[in-house]
């Protein structure tokens, strides 16, 4: 028998699919919620082989979900089951080690297909994607075009302007002399077209995130 843990919130969805999943008879529904918090807490102590995850809750998501549960026992399948046909939250469902991210237009044989699938260690996810999200982990995170112009140290530099740190401070931060640092300062501006480094820490601060 394969166990599968259903999380939803809506209560309605959690009986269509234990309905359908239990009628195969070689599937079993060993617990459901409609909270992630709850989920969280039930799916280790259940030991499912599969859990099928509802992608957005009102108190979490099922990727958090994915990643804590797998976490603690990294043997439970997770599925994502979502509205949403989002990059995002698909490479954010691969990160946290989800077997499948799969609409809920989906036929529900296929579904079932899936379930078996995934409990039998397959992947549900498109090779491609998996392939785009590690070449994107090994790259780092994708710089605005303004910024695509400027050294690391340049866009270390922009990234202290943005706090507000003058050249000396920069300097001493950075263990460099205030002379190279006021050079990286004219690079910087000339390359994002800028004239006054008020104007580049008002890109900065909209285009760079906090650390």
């Amino acid at each position: 028998m394969i166990r599968v843990y259903l999380l939803d919130d809506h209560e309605v969805v959690r009986f269509g699919l234990r309905e359908m999943l239990e009628r195969e008879g070689d599937i079993e529904v060993v617990g459901e919620s409609g909270s992630a918090v709850d989920a969280t807490h039930r799916i280790p102590a259940l030991r499912p082989d599969v859990a099928v995850l509802d992608g957005r809750l009102p108190d979490g998501s099922g990727i958090d979900v994915c990643r804590d549960v797998r976490s603690v026992d990294p043997s439970i399948k997770a599925l994502i089951l979502t509205s949403y046909d989002d990059d995002e939250a698909l490479f954010a469902a691969i990160m946290a080690g989800a077997s499948g991210y799969v609409l809920k237009q989906i036929h529900g044989t296929d579904l079932v297909d899936g379930i078996r699938r995934v409990a039998a260690g397959q992947s549900l996810l498109d090779p491609a994607v998996t392939a785009r999200v590690l070449e994107r982990i090994r790259k780092g995170p994708e710089q605005p075009d303004e910024l695509k112009n400027l050294t690391d140290q340049e866009r270390k530099i922009l990234q202290h302007i943005a706090e507000g740190l003058t050249n000396r401070e920069i300097a001493e931060r950075m263990f460099l002399a205030e002379k190279t640092v006021k050079n990286y300062v004219s690079s910087l501006l000339a390359k994002l077209g800028l004239e006054r480094r008020t104007q580049a820490a008002v890109l900065a601060s909209r285009l760079l995130k906090k650390p």
